[in-house]
């Protein structure tokens, strides 16, 4: 059985109206009008939901993750689960590294830990090890499913579930966030319900994971991001995956297609 975070007691069952079916269409239709379909996977509980989802009903749509080079080893030990898991299904998780020659010009600025000395050097190391990848990731596809979710944070509290991602180059591109009006019970209730491996760590105070020498353990009542980068006293916790160059969230609503796959 599946461990849940301490702060979440009493999943509540996902209910008649069956959002399952709803992720199911929204992400089917998406595989036909978007194609090529890539879920960029942090491995986090409802990214890992995804996963299993795609999987379970053979949607069409790559799975990738970034292995930044500094994830905690129970990450690890997670994404060698879900490969075995999910590689015999068909859904194999593809692994995207940094390019060695912008770590190597990170650390040669910074120092390999810098990223504690200030917000420009933090965002570098992110630069380097997120947002690049990501870039390599997202090339030739027309649109990328997440796991974001309106609960997660005040700067996600206004996503949809179908959006417009616009990239550096100016080109546009689909954007799904199949769970954005899920709760945490939900999304528990589901991974519970169909054994879904999860990260080790949730279960020790960890509801957000990213690389671990700037993930702490968050205490019950914090904001489940406070243990990322919490060093800093910036209101906005993001690593640059989902924000624009004003460092705030990249939102662009577009048309629905299809009012029953996100209802």
């Amino acid at each position: 059985m599946i461990a849940a975070p301490p702060s979440v007691l009493a999943p509540a069952p996902i209910g008649s109206a069956d959002p399952v079916a709803a992720i199911v269409a929204l992400l089917a239709d998406a595989a036909v009008r978007h194609a090529p379909l890539v879920q960029v996977t942090s491995l986090g509980p409802e990214d890992m939901l995804i996963t299993d989802v795609i999987a379970r009903h053979r949607l069409p749509i790559e799975v990738v993750t970034l292995d930044t080079g500094r994830l905690p080893r129970e990450t690890y030990a997670l994404l060698a689960q879900a490969q075995r898991r999910y590689g015999p299904q068909g859904t194999a998780i593809r692994v995207i590294w940094p390019e060695p020659a912008a770590v190597e010009v990170f650390v040669h600025r910074y120092g390999i830990d810098g990223f504690y000395d200030s917000v420009e050097a933090r965002k570098a190391c992110c630069d380097a090890r997120k947002v690049r990848p990501l870039a390599r990731a997202l090339a030739g596809k027309n649109g990328w499913v997440t796991g974001l979710r309106r609960g997660q944070s005040s700067e996600r509290a206004g996503i949809a579930e179908l959006e417009t991602d616009t990239a550096a180059d100016g080109s546009a591109r689909a954007k799904l966030n199949p769970l954005a009006r899920w709760t945490d019970e939900q999304v528990w209730a589901y991974l519970r319900e169909q054994d879904v491996p999860v990260n080790a760590l949730h279960a020790q105070g960890y509801p957000s994971i990213g690389c671990g020498p700037c993930t702490r353990a968050v205490d019950d009542g914090e904001d489940p991001r406070s243990g990322r980068w919490w060093w800093e006293q910036a209101s906005i916790r993001e690593c640059g995956l989902h924000v624009g160059a004003d460092g705030r969230l990249r939102r662009a609503s577009a048309p629905q297609t299809s009012e029953e796959a996100v209802s």
